[in-house]
């Protein structure tokens, strides 16, 4: 049997934990419809019940997702908590491979999946954002 919550309250916590529209999605959105970018919030995932996409510009086919450094297992941020630690570390796990699942079940798609750590700045997330978009619209040469 699987570990639980180590407590109701922590499993009360958690379920209160936001997971959309976290401040650096606002930041992030904000910055790319001030540069003219338009796009939907989060989106279902073609093909994938019960997840979804943070930014979408569906014609161009790119999906970004801005991944929390403690939920998603970043390699300069995260931490592992030291109360219930097996049950912590199972679910940071199952966490990680679901991101690595997403991926390359959307690349394999067609979809240019472009992923961000919570630590990195808006500004820089929007602008390599609006690389790829623009990247994308260009005209493809003809060999």
């Amino acid at each position: 049997m699987a570990p639980t919550a180590s407590s109701p309250a922590v499993a009360a916590r958690m379920s209160r934990q936001t997971s959309r529209d976290t401040a650096q999605e606002l930041a992030v959105r904000r910055i790319l419809h001030g540069n003219g970018l338009r796009y939907r919030v989060h989106v279902p995932v073609p093909g994938m019940p019960r997840r979804t996409v943070d930014i979408v510009f569906g014609k161009l086919k790119i999906a970004v997702f801005l991944d929390g450094c403690f939920w998603h297992g970043c390699p300069q941020h995260a931490t592992s908590p030291r109360s219930n630690a097996e049950w912590w570390r199972a679910k940071l796990d199952k966490n990680m491979a679901r991101d690595r699942e997403t991926t390359a079940h959307m690349s394999a798609a067609g979809w240019t999946v472009l992923r961000f750590w919570e630590h990195e700045t808006p500004g820089d997330v929007a602008h390599r954002v609006a690389d790829a978009v623009a990247a994308e619209r260009a005209p493809r040469g003809t060999a």
